[in-house]
């Protein structure tokens, strides 16, 4: 039961292939429209929600720090849904969507810091979920006191971050299914 985040260990993967493939589109069409960059964040956010919280819902996470993961999956659907509601606003004001995303990456990074903690008892490998918390919250906070960066540098350092943060989930994946197979939950 310790071990259940292990089971799911494909979500992780699919969340870190998903930052992955978020950031190469915030690489690749940084000057595009900001519809792409509104619909592309609120895209990102939901489905990045839905999956911290389906983790949950699985009922798989045992004694993992599952109000955690739930705190952060309801954060990513509620991001996702305000900036899905509210496009033309973030395309008028840069600062609405450059707030709410700065807004997403500290509260999910808290919420992975804290996962991270409690994680630590069961698996190896915990820094790597408690360092893209930091990243997290250091990119949110950044925002937050820099709010007048341009929509280009905008989009390379979240396109940096979700690559970064892609990477350190699929590392983490790949270390719980390890852990599940040799324990044969796999």
């Amino acid at each position: 039961m310790e071990f259940g985040l292990a089971r799911i260990w494909w979500a992780v993967a699919i969340r870190g292939v998903l930052a992955i493939l978020f950031g190469l589109v915030a690489f690749f069409w940084p000057g595009l429209a900001w519809m792409i960059v509104v619909y592309t964040f609120a895209a990102y956010a939901l489905i990045d929600g839905l999956f911290a919280l389906g983790s949950v819902l699985t009922g798989h996470v045992g004694a993992a720090p599952w109000w955690a993961l739930l705190l952060e999956g309801v954060a990513g659907i509620v991001f996702g849904v305000l900036t899905f509601l509210w496009p033309l606003v973030a395309i008028l004001d840069m600062m609405v969507l450059l707030y709410f995303i700065a807004g997403w990456l500290v509260a999910t990074g808290i919420f992975e810091l804290l996962a991270a903690i409690r994680l630590r008892r069961y698996v190896r490998g915990e820094w790597l979920l408690a360092l893209s918390g930091i990243l997290s919250i250091l990119l949110g906070i950044g925002f937050a006191v820099f709010p007048t960066v341009g929509l280009w540098v905008m989009a390379l350092w979240i396109g940096a971050y979700s690559i970064v943060f892609g990477i350190l989930l699929l590392a983490l994946a790949f270390r719980l299914r390890s852990m599940a197979r040799s324990t044969g939950w796999a």
